[in-house]
């Protein structure tokens, strides 16, 4: 299942997670959102990214992770998908980094909730563990909680 490839790498409340570069549209600093009413909580809001509106999904609260300290500002990782682009609010920016498919391992059976159904796997690097989540089911709107 897993394969060489390139990973863009992010960090939220400490995990070191990561999209495949293929689907990565751009990584933006912070922009204004607009609040939707009576919609998931996970859908942080809309920001308009030059002319287009974007749907912004806040990743700590998809994974079920504490809220972001009042004044910290999250990036965004602009994922592309068949219906637009979605953006992911993380924490921090990593690196485009590339790994070898001999240290990919199968999503831990300990890993329960939410972040299970969207962590595709693991690749065990040499300092740390990058946690590789799907793209779509992490932006899709019908697997939202």
């Amino acid at each position: 299942m897993a394969r060489d490839g390139q990973y863009c790498t992010f960090f939220v409340h400490g995990l070191f997670l990561g999209f495949e570069v293929t689907c990565i549209q751009e990584v933006i600093r912070y922009q204004p959102l607009t609040v939707v009413p009576l919609t998931s909580p996970v859908i942080a809001g809309l920001m308009n990214l030059r002319g287009q509106i974007v749907t912004a999904i806040d990743l700590r609260h998809r994974l079920g992770l504490p809220p972001r300290a009042p004044g910290e500002r999250p990036l965004n990782v602009v994922v592309r998908t068949p219906d637009g682009a979605v953006s992911v609010l993380v924490d921090e920016i990593g690196d485009v980094i590339e790994v070898d498919s001999d240290a990919f391992e199968r999503t831990p059976d300990t890993l329960t909730g939410d972040a299970r159904e969207l962590i595709r796997g693991v690749y065990k690097l040499e300092d740390r563990l990058l946690l590789v989540l799907d793209a779509v089911r992490t932006v899709d709107p019908e697997t939202t909680n």
